[in-house]
């Protein structure tokens, strides 16, 4: 129970807790944990809503508590439903055991590998100094199966990232004009086709 309460549980108690007016806060944790362009917009339409409701609130006398209750229990709703989705995003989850060791394997190098993620957000320079999606400088340190698209060679990123050496030679390219700042950044300066995105998010890690 409290592994779950501290792997995103805490998101689903506070919005019933708080029905709905808290929302916006588990969102706002989801999206700095998440780095993605828009999970940066989930708080912040939340608090649009979260501001509305409680101005609508205000002129009570022009509307019945029915009115007042469903807007309430409808916001408290969506909101949960949308952080079940959110805490498996940022907390994936893994089954403890797997009677396939090829499956178990897999999901261990899963989790090093948001681990590692964590560590390049949190702290760049023992990423740095870990060779995070460095497989050819390794030091001891296993990342999971990373490689940094701000600093591996081309034919690194295409052997991880499983594309072809045409498209890694982009991002290479482009980032020696542009150094990217997040993965994201790769596939709209790199022009990497749609088809390899998540390829290329799944294996990628740009270490500042």
């Amino acid at each position: 129970m409290t592994r779950w309460f501290r792997e995103g549980g805490w998101y689903l108690v506070l919005d019933v807790v708080s029905l709905g007016i808290a929302s916006p806060i588990p969102f706002a944790h989801a999206a700095v944990r998440l780095k993605r362009p828009l999970s940066i917009l989930w708080p912040v339409l939340y608090a649009a809503a979260v501001t509305a409701l409680l101005i609508a609130v205000e002129p009570a006398e022009t509307r019945t508590d029915n009115t007042v209750g469903g807007l309430i229990i409808g916001l408290m709703v969506v909101a949960f439903c949308h952080l079940l989705w959110v805490r498996r995003q940022v907390w994936p989850a893994t089954p403890a055991q797997s009677a396939d060791p090829a499956m178990a394997e897999a999901l261990a190098a899963r989790q090093r590998r948001a681990e590692s993620r964590r560590i390049v957000a949190e702290d760049p320079a023992l990423a740095r100094d870990l060779r995070i999606g460095r497989p050819d400088l390794r030091t001891g340190y296993d990342d999971g199966g990373l490689v940094d698209l701000g600093s591996a060679p081309a034919a690194l990123i295409a052997e991880v990232c499983g594309i072809d050496l045409e498209t890694a030679g982009r991002i290479v390219e482009t980032r020696q004009a542009r150094p990217y700042d997040t993965v994201d950044d790769v596939f709209t300066w790199a022009d990497v086709p749609y088809a390899l995105w998540e390829r290329v998010r799944e294996r990628g890690v740009v270490v500042r």
